[in-house]
C-alpha cells in the first residue's frame, strides 16, 4: 500500500469517525448538542482537523442525511422484499419507513428537517438520496394507478407517510392507532 493510500484510508477512517459521532450525540442530546467543539473533544481531534473534513456542522448534518438515507433504502427494500403481492409490499414499506424514522430520529431529522446543504428533486441531488426514493418509488410505482404518474403518486404517499413520522414524534397523534393509520393509507391511496 502506498503512502497516498494509506493517508486516503486514514482521512476516510476520521471522517466516518465525525459522522458517527455526530449521530450518537444528535441521538442522545439533540442536534444542538452537536458542535465542532464538542466533536472534537469527543473524538480527540482538534477543531482544525474537522474542518479539514467538513465546512462546518451544516456539512456533518448532510453527510449523516446521506448515510441515513442509504440506510433507509436498505431498510425499505428488505422490508418489501419478503412481502407478498403490492397490497402487502406497500404496507410493509410504509411500516419500516415509519419504523426507520422512530429509530433514528437525529438522522431523520439531518435527512428531512434540517439544512444539510443538500440538493432534492434536481439533477445534482446526491446519489443516496436518488436511491432512497427510487426505493420508495419501485413499490409505489406499480399502485399509482391508472393515469396517475408514478413519481407523483409516489411523493404524494411520501409525504403522508412524512406526516405520520412527524406527528406521531411530536406526540400529536395517538400510538395506539399506528397501524391503524397504516391500514388506512394503504386502503385509501393503492389501486391494485
Amino acid at each position: 500500500m502506498s503512502v497516498q493510500e494509506r493517508k486516503e484510508r486514514e482521512r476516510a477512517g476520521r471522517e466516518r469517525l465525525i459522522v458517527a459521532t455526530a449521530r450518537e450525540l444528535a441521538e442522545q442530546q439533540g442536534w444542538d448538542a452537536v458542535t465542532t467543539r464538542r466533536l472534537a473533544e469527543r473524538i480527540e481531534y482538534s477543531q482544525p482537523v474537522l474542518y479539514s473534513h467538513f465546512r462546518g456542522k451544516r456539512e456533518i448534518i448532510g453527510a449523516v442525511a446521506l448515510e441515513g438515507a442509504a440506510e433507509m433504502a436498505v431498510a425499505l427494500r428488505a422490508a418489501t422484499r419478503a412481502a407478498d403481492g403490492p397490497r402487502d409490499r406497500v404496507a410493509a414499506l410504509a411500516r419500516a419507513y415509519l419504523s426507520f424514522a422512530a429509530r433514528n430520529p437525529a438522522v431523520y431529522d439531518a435527512m428531512f428537517q434540517l439544512d444539510g446543504g443538500l440538493a432534492f428533486a434536481r439533477e445534482d441531488t446526491p446519489a443516496p438520496l436518488k436511491d432512497a426514493f427510487a426505493a420508495l418509488l419501485e413499490s409505489l410505482g406499480d399502485v399509482a394507478g391508472d393515469g396517475v404518474h408514478p413519481g407523483l403518486f409516489t411523493e404524494v404517499f411520501w409525504a403522508a407517510l412524512h406526516g405520520l413520522a412527524t406527528l406521531t414524534r411530536a406526540g400529536r397523534l395517538p400510538p395506539e392507532y399506528a397501524e391503524s393509520r397504516v391500514e388506512l393509507l394503504v386502503d385509501r391511496l393503492v389501486v391494485v
